[in-house]
């Protein structure tokens, strides 16, 4: 070993990071060339979007660990993929493979001698074949279809053996590749969310739908209900405002607790909510975030604290109030 091993850690931390960046800053210029990998990517996200089937991914060692996360990512944003181990294909999980599926296989030196069944078998029933492989020349890149080349740089290991760089571009590869098909698919927030209901980001993308109040809950009066009448609904439903409707049920306005202390001085068994009511009030669609619905709510002069819910002909489906986005934890 070199002499100047053990290095300081700080001093070794930095030197990984500064191989595994110069690693990826080279992928990233070997992308822009629109007849090298750029073209090849180009092609292969073409091909992926129009998959009847699912994207199979498969690769041995840290390629293999690679692989996993990447068809994790593909899977949770909208392109269907399963990891399929190259040795479990070897004895019976071929037949996980179906027509319509496309094979993805991760080989830094394109040589892994496991992959050679998988490969073999998507030749033999026409499965396209995805690789990404730094060797051109590698027995994995002349069998692919399109082979997705990644640049030749020193791994981050002080050796040069152990897969560090090399990893890192595979991985940064794999996100390029869901990311654009997301784009190509028009893949939208509601949709990542009905992937990844738990946790944080399970929160963070619960539309308006999922927390609002609906039915009985929902504070209305039609439009000849007396003041008085507002004051009753308004109280029942302990939300401070209420939607006055149309006969046909579409939102004609809403009065609040703030319009009604203005109209104290009027009679409150003849006067109508028609005359006191807001007739452009804020409203808010059902398949909207709920953290866009609070955002709504704060970016104003003074907040609000419920918004009604419309349907596209503007009848009142529900309500959501603040706290109701609070407790949630959307903020």
């Amino acid at each position: 070993m070199p002499r100047d091993f053990p290095r300081n850690p700080i001093t070794a931390a930095r030197a990984v990071l500064t191989a595994e960046a110069a690693g990826l800053i080279a992928l990233e210029k070997t992308m822009a060339d629109t007849h090298g990998l750029g073209a090849a990517f180009a092609r292969a996200i073409d091909l992926i979007a129009r998959l009847d089937g699912r994207v199979v991914v498969t690769g041995i060692g840290k390629s293999g660990h690679i692989g996993r996360k990447i068809q994790a990512t593909l899977s949770s944003t909208g392109t269907p993929a399963i990891f399929v181990h190259p040795v479990e294909a070897s004895h019976g999980d071929l037949g996980m493979l179906s027509a319509g599926d496309a094979i993805l296989a991760l080989s830094n030196s394109g040589e892994s001698s496991e992959l050679a069944d998988i490969v073999a078998h998507s030749r033999r029933y026409g499965l396209p074949l995805f690789a990404i492989t730094a060797c051109r020349t590698s027995a994995l890149a002349k069998a692919a279809d399109v082979v997705l080349l990644t640049p030749s740089m020193p791994e981050a290991c002080p050796m040069g053996l152990a897969p560090t760089t090399s990893s890192i571009m595979q991985l940064a590869l794999g996100d390029a590749l869901a990311v654009s098909l997301m784009e190509q698919r028009g893949f939208t927030a509601g949709e990542f969310g009905v992937f990844h209901p738990g946790g944080r980001l399970g929160v963070k993308l619960r539309t308006v739908r999922d927390l609002m109040r609906t039915g009985e809950s929902v504070p209305t009066v039609p439009l000849s209900a007396t003041l008085r009448d507002v004051i009753v609904e308004i109280t029942r439903k302990a939300l401070g405002c209420v939607a006055v409707l149309d006969a046909d049920g579409t939102l004609a306005g809403i009065v609040t607790d703030g319009d009604l202390r203005a109209a104290l001085d009027r009679d409150l068994a003849r006067t109508c909510a028609y005359e006191v009511m807001n007739r452009e009030p804020l409203t808010i669609g059902a398949d909207v975030l709920g953290a866009e619905a609070l955002r709504v709510m704060n970016d104003r002069p003074k907040p609000i604290t419920s918004l009604f819910v419309l349907d596209t002909e503007r009848h009142v489906i529900g309500v959501v109030h603040v706290h109701d986005l609070l407790r949630a934890g959307v903020a």
